[in-house]
């Protein structure tokens, strides 16, 4: 009791220690207790901070601290969302975002000037400044959106970009009524505007990128990266509110500049989501709550009146919005109400509106008491409008997700996936590279089993495995770890390393083998381990030399020789590059002949990948890539094992040219999965799984014809 003393108990809490182990403890229990009742975590918090705020118990202030961290939270929340935007969706649905974004501001901002004017007896400015403070929303339950793992699809994409749209519109309307109060609108406040935004987006999204693509080049540490995305989030941010515009719109401007660089199944990706998710974005939802004056409920009608004509405009504008977006693009009903979900909880910038309407004294009583733009029944009512809102929302979007989650996964084929993938390691330096590749070449969410593989030479280690060995396993796994992926570890101990290599292929039934470049500059270009491993084994190979990170690699050119895509293994690899292209963020440039391109063009159409052709038909004329090649370029070269079909003699002169040539790029050689020397049935039956659907029609024609020519030329 005596130490107890000492401490200050008094409400509000004023003791540091004690303020954070309540907002922890909150954070902890809150989403566990309102899970367990079927209500969205989100709602938990909200209601955690009416609690224990000060129209609640009072045990907390809504000081500058909790102010602080509920303004990180909230540009925390749209620039996760500008980095999780799947690029190419959101450049194929900008016109969707944008009809979208009008509609979602139009709507709210005539209901809401109307029923200002005609219900509350407004004038004309209070009603505009209210009709923009509903038009405005946040993308409050989007991290239910993301927890169920439909960020990337098109009802998403849209309402993201719809949200900017709306809010930049909003805060314009703000500005003009603000100016028009006080006579500041004139040419000079638009060239502000018109000028700010134009210098902000140039700074974004061409002076972030170089900083971005520098920094991950020189810097590898993991702590430092996750620093520099977040100091380069909040740059953005404050620049943002220099060009005249909200801090909002520069985090989620940052995020999408910042998309490419961040792999989403990278350790720096899982680490940008536990931060948000486990810190920032649970204060941000309980500072909501503390804004929460339940009791103006009770004190007389002027808010109770006010807050219900803000929340029937709020919600029926969203919802006709909603409606009308996914009647004109042809959505789901599911679609519609993820849509109105996401649209319709008001926090941020309607916060932001209300608060600067309300600070704005036009005249005063004649008692000496101040006439305020935006009474103080509208800002009660705004208050219990976010919460209602935000209700709404959080269930709207639960209940949609859970839906449309659950249609995509009855939607995909669920057999048991035959895929393995397997990645030698031999030197340490070399893991990072060698674990991130093979992580991306499976679907997210997938479970194929990949693997770490290190062989020790028995003729050299004398039946023990060296240090070495054992620190380049742990490092496999650990950094595997950080991305919430199992790596699976193998030491093996055999008579040469090729032979181990090969063993453990077969013995795992291994399908996509991944082997690092030797660093041997007295040894040939493969070196004798993988030459071996190329002889021996017929399925997918990838022999990788990494010379920058993944994340700072724009664009993956891929050299395709004729006829590979009668190989067995074609629509496999195919499949592996645009899966890692997509991971990455990277575009892809096939060159390949007109036969190839035509199948590439049918495989790939539909892909989320921005992907384009180039006809290229002589081979001899293999360095002409080095003048197309670029800084940030990823070169792929499709070769082949001697005596298959997609083989022929200037392939040959690829390890030279390589090695001469192209020592600045980082770079894949990919051997397709191929035929055994031998064609027969039992060859057959081991192939790929889509080997008889090659092997059919027009395509079994040119097989024919291409083995004909082949026996021709032996036999002349």
């Amino acid at each position: 009791m005596i130490l107890l003393s000492a401490l200050d108990f008094s409400l509000p809490l004023k003791n540091p220690v004690i303020i954070f182990s309540l907002v922890l403890f909150i954070i902890l229990f809150a989403p566990i207790l309102f899970n367990r009742i079927k209500v969205p975590h989100i709602i938990g918090l909200i209601i955690s901070g009416i609690i224990i705020g000060p129209y609640g118990f009072n045990l907390l202030l809504r000081d500058n601290s909790i102010v602080l961290f509920g303004t990180v939270g909230l540009l925390y929340i749209m620039f996760t969302a500008g980095l999780e935007i799947e690029m190419e969706e959101f450049k194929k649905t900008k016109f969707q975002s944008l009809v979208f974004g009008l509609v979602t501001f139009l709507l709210p901002m005539i209901l809401g000037t109307l029923a200002a004017v005609y219900l509350l007896n407004f004038d004309m400015m209070q009603g505009i400044l209210l009709g923009g403070m509903l038009s405005t929303h946040t993308l409050l339950a989007y991290p239910i959106v993301s927890k169920y793992g439909i960020a990337g699809i098109r009802a998403v994409t849209l309402t993201i970009g719809g949200t900017i749209v709306t809010d930049v519109l909003s805060l314009l309307a703000l500005a003009f009524v603000t100016g028009m109060t006080k006579g500041d609108i004139g040419p000079e406040f638009w060239l502000r505007i018109v000028v700010g935004s134009i210098l902000l987006g140039a700074i974004i999204f061409y002076v972030f990128p170089l900083i971005a693509s520098w920094f991950f080049k020189k810097f590898a540490d993991h702590i430092s990266q996750y620093i520099f995305v977040l100091a380069m989030v909040f740059l953005g941010s404050f620049l943002a509110e220099v060009a005249g515009l909200e801090a909002i719109i520069g985090a989620f401007l940052s995020g999408l500049a910042l998309n490419r660089f961040i792999p989403h199944v990278s350790a720096l990706m899982n680490r940008i989501d536990f931060v948000g998710n486990a810190f920032f974005i649970p204060f941000f939802l309980i500072s909501v709550g503390m804004l929460v004056d339940v009791s103006v409920l009770f004190n007389g009608w002027g808010a109770v009146r006010v807050a219900a004509v803000m929340i029937i405009v709020a919600v029926l504008s969203k919802y006709l919005a909603a409606l009308f977006t996914q009647k004109t693009f042809r959505l789901s009903s599911d679609d519609r109400r993820l849509i109105f979900g996401l649209s319709t909880a008001r926090v941020g910038a309607t916060l932001a509106i209300v608060l600067v309407g309300y600070n704005i004294i036009i005249a005063e009583t004649a008692a000496g008491e101040p006439i305020r733009l935006l009474s103080e029944d509208v800002l009660n009512g705004t208050i219990l409008m976010i919460l209602v809102t935000c209700t709404i929302s959080s269930f709207a979007v639960e209940k949609a997700a859970q839906i449309i989650a659950h249609k995509n996964d009855n939607g995909q084929v669920h057999k048991e996936s035959k895929e393995k993938i397997l990645i030698s390691l031999a030197y340490p330096e070399t893991v990072v590279e060698l674990v991130d590749l093979g992580l991306m070449l499976k679907p997210r969410k997938s479970d194929i089993p990949v693997y770490a593989l290190h062989v020790t030479d028995d003729q050299q280690a004398n039946g023990a495995t060296p240090p070495q060995g054992k620190k380049i396993i742990e490092k496999a796994v650990k950094h595997a770890a950080a991305t919430e992926d199992i790596l699976f570890p193998i030491t093996r101990h055999d008579i040469n390393i090729s032979h181990g290599i090969i063993y453990s292929i077969k013995e795992h039934e291994i399908t996509d083998i991944i082997i690092g470049l030797h660093i041997n500059s007295h040894d040939d270009f493969f070196g004798p381990t993988a030459q071996a491993i190329f002889t021996r084994i017929t399925d997918t190979i990838y022999m990788y030399k990494p010379i920058q990170p993944f994340n700072t690699l724009k664009r993956m050119v891929v050299a395709v020789p004729p006829k590979a895509e009668l190989e067995p293994g074609f629509r496999h690899w195919l499949s592996k590059l645009t899966n890692l292209a997509k991971e990455a963020g990277m575009s892809v440039t096939f060159y390949a002949s007109r036969s190839t391109i035509r199948e590439l063009e049918v495989q790939t159409n539909g892909s989320s990948v921005k992907i384009t052709f180039n006809e290229f038909n002589n081979w001899d004329d293999f360095l002409m890539f080095k003048g197309e090649l670029q800084t940030n370029d990823f070169f792929i070269v499709i070769t082949s094992r001697e005596g298959n079909i997609s083989y022929g003699e200037y392939l040959e002169k690829l390890p030279y040219y390589m090695k001469t040539y192209f020592q600045n790029n980082s770079f894949i050689i990919l051997y397709p999965k191929q035929l055994e020397q031998g064609f027969n049935m039992a060859n057959i039956q081991q192939g790929d799984h889509s080997l008889l659907e090659t092997l059919s029609g027009n395509t079994m024609s040119k097989v024919g014809s291409s083995l004909k020519s082949i026996f021709k030329k032996r036999t002349s």
